[in-house]
């Protein structure tokens, strides 16, 4: 399909083909008629992308300081990987289409192959052929309402969230400052609403427009009498609200707002402006009331009611992101928001870059909403871009998933090493399009059995949201094929199961990637403590750092948890330090009443192991990012091995000290270690029991919360 791509690190924008999006459970899949090009959003991003590295610096400080975190964490050439993978990558364009659903997953049985819909979402409604859409971020769209209207409807909504949170009444007085797209239909809200609208920009096209869209006065920012002229239109009161839809990088909106506003007034800030706010002369005395909008709203960022589909109770949260959607469709339906006065352009999809040069200023002509038309009839549905090719060595791998991890650590290494990159699949065409590109796979898609049923691939590379794991472990041995696949190897024992079963059946390796074991300064102690013939104490200290409960890792449906996704790392490396198997743990989490934290990320967990070892691992998220994040002692034999955040360990022994330099954490070491065992023809480097064990015992650690109580472990 054809889709509207920016290539983030040379800013160039263009139309390319990448695979057809996969659809998944809660899902909409559409075919897009219209997508509209949000001028002052998109305008923005695109002049990011356009600007040298030092420009991209200035615009963005906060990933500046995320960039210098990270060097101190883990050095400078892991975070030059980082950064080097983001700049290039390539961006979805646009988050506003409409079209009809061609298939649909959405849980509420509410979205029917040729339902007319409107889709929003950054990353979802994109600029492109098909797209597929999380249930809560599609509306029908009713009849009388036109396709090319339709694709205004994300742009409604942002619109209609920041006049609700203005909460006017019938009859009162609002200003909208910006008369930009989205201040054109604040005017048409406001005036569907009942009130009387005065408009300010610095446009005299975009005031004309206000004024034609009903706006009762409007007028230019540098009208001399544009004060007196609000007093007049407010009888001297001021405004009971102002919004404001202008996007500048000063604070003249908010300073003007503060002088035409009411006593008690009430500030709505929709578009991005600075917020630099002068208390005096008229904010503090009049009491004035400042409100951001956000976006859509209710539910938007929130990840469980936009990617997972749950929904707010209608009763208590009347007005969500999709009910502003479907609002707003209902009032074009019923002739009180016109936007086809705000349509200046249409372009096939095809010439999106001359629309863009438009955005852009390069050509000069006025405009405000350019939408992007698609054709039908057209061949779009294709998943797969390129073809497999005979593979030039014993080892072909595909890959599952390419995200940051996978193209920082996995792909490279792979490649380096000597195998075969023949196929990447990724839920997102676009990504799959940059992955092969970058690093020379034969062909790209965004469907798993592309690579699970291509005869040429042998090994399989999974890197997909944690989930997914097992049953993509599965479906390669079911296939025939040798896998790795990233951390967790499951997140339930269900699945644990069957990937046990699939294992015994195939006899084919499984490894995990639990890279630490296999980096250069524990493998030098592990050498230092070989066969001592005396059980060990292993301490392991992280300092994990807070992640938001938001975010996908701590969604059980999705990451399964910190402690299934994250500790199984050391559960593994006491496992290898100790050569013995866990067969007792038990687990204590911090007890808050702080609803912002996940307790069981901050955990104390003591293992017991077959050889009369003990472990500890106290995993921790309420600490500070100066502290290094991982610190690990080993203590048998009258000796003491210390790693220290994997740049450097010691060995303590003879009342001396030795001292060890580190090489990373393992990830390059992990990769050829798996590949030559598969060379050879020998299992995984990790015994598949250990593995289980490691996966299991998370389990426990699991229980062991839910009980108070002490868990044995015992292979299933």
């Amino acid at each position: 399909m054809k889709q509207v791509i920016q290539n983030f690190k040379s800013g160039e924008l263009y139309v390319d083909e990448v695979p057809a999006p996969s659809l998944s459970k809660g899902m909409v899949l559409v075919e897009n008629e219209y997508s509209l090009i949000s001028a002052g959003t998109e305008r923005s991003t695109v002049k990011v992308a356009k600007a040298n590295l030092l420009g991209k610096a200035k615009q963005r400080p906060e990933l500046v300081a995320q960039v210098i975190q990270n060097i101190k964490k883990e050095g400078l050439g892991a975070t030059f990987a980082k950064v080097k993978t983001k700049l290039d990558s390539l961006k979805a364009m646009g988050y506003s289409s409409s079209g009809r659903v061609i298939s649909s997953l959405d849980t509420n049985d509410k979205f029917k192959v040729g339902d007319r819909v409107a889709c929003a979402g950054l990353d979802y409604a994109t600029h492109s052929e098909l797209v597929s859409v999380p249930q809560n971020l599609v509306a029908k769209v009713p009849e009388g309402v036109g396709a090319d209207e339709a694709a205004f409807t994300t742009l409604g909504a942002i619109a209609l969230q920041g006049v609700r949170q203005a909460s006017p009444t019938l009859g009162e007085k609002v200003c909208v400052i910006g008369l930009g797209l989205l201040g054109q239909l604040t005017v048409q809200l406001l005036k569907a609403n009942g009130c009387s609208v005065l408009g300010i920009d610095m446009s005299e096209k975009l005031i004309e427009l206000a004024l034609e869209s009903g706006g009762d006065r409007a007028m230019h920012r540098n009208d001399k009498n544009l004060i007196a002229a609000c007093q007049n239109f407010t009888n001297g009161h001021g405004f009971d609200s102002i919004i404001i839809t202008a996007a500048t990088s000063n604070n003249d909106p908010i300073v003007l707002s503060t002088e035409i506003a009411r006593k008690k007034g009430k500030i709505v800030v929709v578009g991005a402006v600075k917020m630099d706010i002068p208390r005096e002369p008229y904010f503090y005395k009049n009491e004035l009331e400042l409100k951001i909008s956000c976006s859509y709203g209710p539910g938007r960022y929130d990840v469980e009611y936009e990617e997972l589909g749950k929904d707010y109770p209608y009763a208590y949260v009347r007005w969500t992101e999709q009910r502003n959607m479907e609002a707003f469709l209902e009032l074009i339906a019923q002739k009180r928001i016109n936007v086809k006065p705000l349509i200046t352009h249409v372009f096939d999809i095809q010439e999106a870059e001359q629309a863009y040069d438009i955005v852009l200023g390069k050509i000069k002509e006025p405009h405000i909403g350019i939408l992007l038309k698609y054709n039908e009839g057209e061949e779009k549905f294709a998943s797969l871009t390129g073809e497999s090719k005979s593979p030039l060595n014993s080892i072909n791998t595909g890959f599952i998933g390419a995200g940051s991890f996978a193209q920082s650590y996995l792909i490279p290494n792979v490649k380096a090493w000597g195998a075969g990159v023949d196929g990447v699949v990724t839920s997102k065409g676009i990504t799959a399009k940059n992955v092969k590109d970058k690093f020379g796979f034969n062909f790209c898609s965004t469907k798993a059995d592309d690579v699970l049923t291509n005869t040429s691939i042998n090994t399989v590379f999974i890197a997909s949201p944690h989930a997914a794991h097992a049953d993509q472990v599965v479906q390669s041995l079911q296939k025939g094929k040798s896998v790795f696949v990233e951390k967790p190897l499951a997140i339930n024992e269900d699945q644990l199961r069957e990937v046990i079963a699939a294992k015994e059946e195939s006899n084919l390796p499984v490894m995990v990637g639990f890279n630490r074991r296999f980096a250069p300064v524990c493998e030098t102690i592990k050498e230092e403590f070989h066969n001592t013939g005396e059980p060990m104490v292993v301490n392991i200290r992280v300092n994990a750092g807070f992640i938001p409960k938001d975010h996908w890792t701590q969604i059980p449906e999705i990451g399964g948890g910190r402690i299934i996704g994250e500790v199984c790392h050391f559960v593994d490396l006491i496992q290898y330090f100790t050569d013995s198997e866990p067969v007792k743990v038990y687990a204590e989490a911090l007890k808050t009443s702080n609803q912002a934290l996940t307790a069981n990320d901050n955990i104390s967990i003591t293992l017991r192991m077959k050889n009369g070892s003990v472990g500890t691992i106290v995993y921790l998220a309420n600490g500070d990012k100066s502290m290094p994040k991982e610190n690990i002692e080993v203590f048998s034999a009258e000796k003491i091995g210390v790693v220290h955040d994997f740049r450097s360990g010691a060995i303590h022994k003879n009342n001396s000290i030795k001292k060890l330099k580190s090489k990373g954490k393992g990830h390059k070491e992990e990769v050829e270690r798996f590949l030559n065992h598969l060379k050879e023809g020998k299992d995984s480097p990790i015994s598949f029991r250990s593995i289980c064990l490691t996966t299991l015992t998370t389990f426990k650690i699991l229980d062991s919360l839910a009980t108070g109580l002490p868990q044995e472990v015992e292979m299933i």
